[in-house]
This record gives structure tokens, C-alpha cells and sequence, in this order.
């Protein structure tokens, strides 16, 4: 194909700046007839009529279209605005109440300390907090915020709640820690104290999720010791301080010989929900 036939075949292309720019010419041409006072008489009027004004009133629309949304973007600005500063007050609020509620948990807790030392009032005692423990869902074991310095010392007996919590097994200058009677090696000797008949509370971690833990040996002959008597620490154990409240009978049964009684008891202390505890700074054999 010869180059001429070629070129005739090709097609014209405006570029699109060029385009853009006649564009604005044409725009503002008519912009300027619009507002000649002589336009629309004449021969002109019928044009314009057909022309320019509909231009014109495009031109009014997607301005009022612009301006409407230009005022509903300044709105929805103003809406988020508010609504951040809401969103961060209600922020503020909620971590203001989560210390609120904080420190009322922690005011009772100090309040049953309070009572409980008032009850003990004959023994010397310190405050500590819990730092750590050994997991599970029971605090068998733990760990306290006071040592040596404080003047703890090994097999001092630890109370919080209403009762007795263990006693101390391992002691550091500011550290200290506690086995509690759940736990699996522990064996407290005990009395009811309606009857000052004697037994023996073993710790079971298994029972705990039941919410009790066993006792043993108990001599009740005349069979008088029923299901919420409580039970103390005993005065011929060689660990614990006696009269400490330990726990309430949950059940009660005889044993195979026909001459002790055995069962489960319900801990004064609730062992899921330590964090603060009272050691008594004295020694069995200190009192004796």
C-alpha cells in the first residue's frame, strides 16, 4: 500500500489539553454573553434562549450541587469531631470507673482485714500483698511482698478473709513463701469448736473445685458435731496458732471402724480470689 493512501486513511486527534482548553475558552465566552445587556434582542435572543441559558442554569446547578456538598462535608467533619471527643470521654469514663471499682474491691478487702485483725487483736501481725503464685485455679501456694526484713520467719501463720490461709514454708529478705491449707501436702490439726472434739484437715486440690476440702480422726462419740459447726486450729498443734477459724463441716460421715468420723469441710477462706493477707508475727512455740 502506497504511503498515500496510508495517510488518507489516518484519522484527526485533537490532544486533550487542546480539548480542555477550548473547552474553558468556550466556558467563558458564554460566561461574558451572559451577562451583555444587548444579548437577547436581536437576532440573537433565540439563540441564546436555546444556548446559553440552559448553559447557565447547569452552571447554577453543579454549583448549588458543589456548594450543598461542600456544606455536608463541613457537617460530617463537625460530626466526626464530636464524635471523637465523645468516644474519648466515654474512654476517660470507663477507665475511671475500672479504678473506682478497684479501689472499692480493694477497700473491702482491707475492711476484712480490718475485722480480722480485730479479731486476733491478741497477736502482732503485718500486711502484705500477693506478688506471685504457682498458677491453677487455686492460690495453694504463693508468693507475699514481705520477708526477714519485716520480721517473718518460717511456720508464721498467714490469715485473710475470715480464717486461717497456711503458714510460711521459705522465707527471704523481702520475700516469704506461703503453702495453704488446700494444698495437697498440707495436714492441720484441728478442733470443733462446740465440742473441742480433735481432727485433722488434709488439703485436696481436687475437692476444691467443689468448693471443699477433707477432714479426718474425728472422735464424736456422742455424735453432737453437725453439718456448719466450725472448726479451729488446734491447741496441741505443733505449727499453728490455736483458735484460728479454719473452715465449716459440709458433710459428715462414720468410718469403717465405727470409732472416727470423717467428711468435708468448707474453708473460711476463699482460696480462688487471694490478694492480700495478715501474718502473725509469732511462733507456736513462742505462745506456748
Amino acid at each position: 500500500m502506497s504511503p498515500i493512501v496510508k495517510r488518507k486513511r489516518e484519522k484527526f486527534t485533537l490532544p486533550s489539553s487542546y480539548l480542555v482548553l477550548i473547552l474553558s475558552f468556550l466556558c467563558i465566552g458564554m460566561t461574558v454573553l451572559t451577562f451583555s445587556t444587548d444579548l437577547f434582542s436581536g437576532p440573537l435572543g433565540t439563540i441564546a434562549g436555546y444556548v446559553i441559558v440552559p448553559f447557565q442554569n447547569g452552571i447554577t446547578e453543579v454549583g448549588s450541587f458543589l456548594s450543598d456538598r461542600s456544606d455536608e462535608l463541613a457537617q460530617l467533619r463537625d460530626v466526626q469531631r464530636e464524635n471523637e471527643a465523645l468516644r474519648q470521654q466515654v474512654d476517660e469514663l470507663t477507665i475511671e470507673n475500672t479504678l473506682l471499682q478497684q479501689d472499692k474491691y480493694e477497700l473491702n478487702n482491707l475492711r476484712e482485714l480490718y475485722k480480722l485483725d480485730a479479731q486476733y487483736e491478741q497477736y502482732e501481725k503485718v500486711g502484705a500483698r500477693i506478688i506471685a503464685w504457682d498458677g491453677g485455679n487455686w492460690f495453694n501456694s504463693f508468693t507475699i511482698d514481705k520477708g526477714t526484713e519485716d520480721g517473718i520467719q518460717v511456720d508464721m501463720n498467714v490469715m485473710a478473709g475470715s480464717g486461717l490461709v497456711g503458714r510460711v514454708t521459705d522465707v527471704g529478705p523481702n520475700w516469704a513463701k506461703v503453702m495453704s491449707i488446700i494444698d495437697d501436702n498440707s495436714n492441720v490439726s484441728g478442733s470443733m469448736l462446740s465440742t473441742s472434739d480433735k481432727l485433722i484437715v488434709s488439703g485436696d486440690l481436687e475437692l476444691m473445685s467443689e468448693g471443699v476440702i477433707r477432714f479426718k480422726n474425728l472422735i464424736d462419740s456422742d455424735d453432737k458435731v453437725v453439718e456448719g459447726d466450725k472448726i479451729v486450729t488446734s491447741s496441741v498443734s505443733d505449727k499453728y496458732l490455736p483458735g484460728i477459724l479454719i473452715g465449716y463441716i459440709s458433710s459428715i460421715g462414720r468410718d469403717s471402724n465405727n470409732l472416727t468420723k470423717s467428711g468435708t469441710m468448707t474453708p473460711a477462706v476463699d482460696f480462688a480470689h487471694l490478694e492480700e493477707v495478715l501474718v502473725i508475727l509469732e511462733l507456736k512455740q513462742q505462745v506456748e
